[in-house]
């Protein structure tokens, strides 16, 4: 779970809404205070249980740089509206949702953080979506289903949920099982880990607002997801970049460093920094993002000069 350290909207952020084909999506939209954009735009897409909230500390950074930048909450995250049956929250589904962020937005860079990297990678093999997107960034995220302590800590939680075995528990029971989670593990840990009270409260209704059938799909796709690194890697034509937190505690550094290997991306590793660097080192991350965003737009008007030669 990402803790963003701030609420606060920086100058040139605002909440927005972004309605697509397939329904609306709660956002940030950040843009440069001279409400100027030259640059390609950037869709940001957050991890499991995590928000549009949790890129705060960089959008304004990123955006600085001369291009609009937007957060989301996928669907059935915080503040986007659930969907109406389980459906809703296979990969495919996801994906189709963020195909159709990318076309509302006319966004040429898609970053995902952590289940959002999942998401993001099956947006663009699954989808049509790889035609209009320029670069791909993986923040956090790994080649397939989490492993190690991150996993057994999320059987933990359907196993609490009544959801372990396939079954899927109605609303209102798994809401009853997921307050009792809040109340008596998240909440004490962030109050341990020095969260501040307007923090924790938000914490609180971030979590209690997702939709508890999407948070059940969802967890059973980070269990489950297949490795499509070597699919990934044939999109040649987009850039790619992995970046992580060199303490990184889901997906391991040496798993992201070789995924990375794998997909001929750039890679950066953030000092400092475990599962959430735009929380955790912000100016780092942001600096990482525009040079990568920058060398990808120069790439792409360099290769379209070579063909008009």
């Amino acid at each position: 779970m990402s803790t963003p350290t701030s609420l606060e909207l920086p100058d040139g952020v605002r909440q927005a809404t972004v309605r697509t084909s397939r329904g609306s999506f709660a956002a940030l939209e950040a843009v440069p205070v001279s409400g100027v954009c030259e640059r390609d735009p950037a869709l940001l897409v957050p991890g499991y249980t995590g928000s549009k909230e949790d890129f705060l500390a960089i959008l304004g950074q990123l955006a600085d740089h001369g291009r609009q930048v937007i957060a989301i909450d996928m669907r059935g995250q915080f503040e986007t509206p659930g969907a109406a049956d389980s459906d809703g929250y296979s990969p495919p589904a996801l994906a189709a949702d963020v195909a159709s962020l990318i076309e509302a937005t006319g966004a040429r860079h898609l970053l995902g953080h952590s289940y959002g990297g999942l998401v993001a990678r099956e947006a663009l093999l699954r989808t049509r979506s790889q035609d209009d997107v320029g670069s791909l960034t993986l923040m956090s995220s790994g080649p397939a289903a989490l492993t190690g302590p991150r996993a057994d800590e999320l059987r933990a939680m359907l196993t609490a949920l009544g959801a372990a075995d396939g079954h899927v528990p109605d609303r209102d029971t798994l809401r009853a099982g997921i307050f009792g989670l809040w109340r008596d593990r998240l909440e004490p840990q962030a109050v341990a880990e020095g969260a501040p009270g307007t923090i924790v409260a938000f914490l609180a209704r971030r979590m209690l607002g997702n939709d508890p059938h999407g948070l059940v799909h969802m967890a059973r796709h980070l269990l489950t997801a297949p490795d499509r690194t070597s699919e990934l890697a044939r999109l040649d034509r987009i850039g790619m970049l992995v970046i992580y937190g060199e303490d990184d505690n889901s997906w391991s550094p040496a798993v992201q460093e070789a995924m990375a290997r794998r997909l001929g991306a750039r890679r950066v590793c953030i000092p400092a920094a475990k599962h959430s660097p735009a929380v955790e080192a912000p100016a780092t991350t942001a600096i990482a993002l525009t040079q990568f965003w920058d060398a990808a737009e120069a790439a792409a008007t360099h290769a379209g000069s070579a063909r008009m030669a």
